[in-house]
């Protein structure tokens, strides 16, 4: 048993099955929507899931058949007042969304249904997105006289570019999963995206743990800088992984046509 089997929370639920971590937002009724006590389990149940060793690879799912995240609980909408509620409640989302962008191992979005506001923002914090057919995502805000939040404005534009980002979310419209799939909003469409996450992940956990982390770290630094920058963040990575002896491994599995076996060392 690990940590993560004594994790006992209202709105999420974790499941593990040897490396492989699923995080289910679990409100069916309310079509997964994020309030306050779900955005905090998430973020405990992601602190859990860095302290664990075993964990190798995080699914993130919406629980029942209509959703993966409808978007953030608009219920609670109504104690905002001015300025300051607003960032306020923009940070503590954006602050979630980070702890997940952040982890080193890969994170997968299974979108089982509607994923919109705060939904679709959770599934852009993830490294790759899985679509069911009858995925419907989108940037709503705007109709509700706000803007994205927990991070639309910024994560959209850099994995779709500017112009199909400011499409989505000036006009508010949901796109199928078809549509996502054209723009690069998901890497991929399935009958089950769940079964297809967990096939992704497999092939994910295949590779050396070092060398996926260090992948994750210098695309996300990366992006934060120059290409000149980016280089030298990506020779400096590199230089790490020939000082790792699943770098020794990996060649040696190479030229001896054998599977290799990672030590994550």
């Amino acid at each position: 048993m690990t940590q993560l089997d004594e994790l006992e929370f209202d709105n999420v639920q974790i499941d593990q099955h040897g490396p492989i971590a699923v995080l289910t937002v679990n409100r069916p009724r309310a079509l997964n929507a994020l309030n306050a006590d779900t955005l905090s389990e998430i973020a405990q149940a992601v602190n859990m899931i860095i302290e664990d060793a075993e964990v190798g690879a995080l699914i993130i799912t919406g629980g029942g058949e209509k959703a993966f995240v409808a978007g953030a609980d608009i219920s609670e909408f109504g104690d905002l007042e001015g300025v300051y509620d607003g960032r306020e409640l923009a940070l503590a989302g954006q602050d979630v969304m980070h702890q997940i962008s952040s982890l080193p191992i890969p994170v997968i979005a299974a979108i089982n249904g509607y994923a919109l506001g705060g939904g679709l923002e959770l599934a852009l914090a993830c490294d790759v997105r899985v679509a069911s057919a009858g995925a419907r995502l989108g940037l709503p805000e705007t109709g509700l006289g706000l803007i994205p939040g927990f991070g639309g404005t910024q994560r959209l534009p850099r994995l779709i570019g500017t112009g199909r980002a400011l499409d989505l979310i000036l006009t508010a419209r949901q796109v199928r999963a078809d549509e996502a799939l054209a723009m690069g909003l998901v890497n991929y469409v399935a009958d089950n995206a769940l079964t297809k996450a967990r096939e992704v992940a497999e092939a994910m956990l295949k590779n050396a743990p070092i060398a996926v982390s260090l992948v994750k770290e210098a695309v996300r630094r990366g992006m934060d800088t120059t290409l000149e920058g980016g280089l030298e963040i990506e020779a400096d990575l590199f230089g790490m992984t020939v000082a790792t002896k699943d770098f020794r491994e990996g060649v040696d599995a190479f030229l001896n046509k054998r599977p290799a076996e990672f030590q994550g060392e």
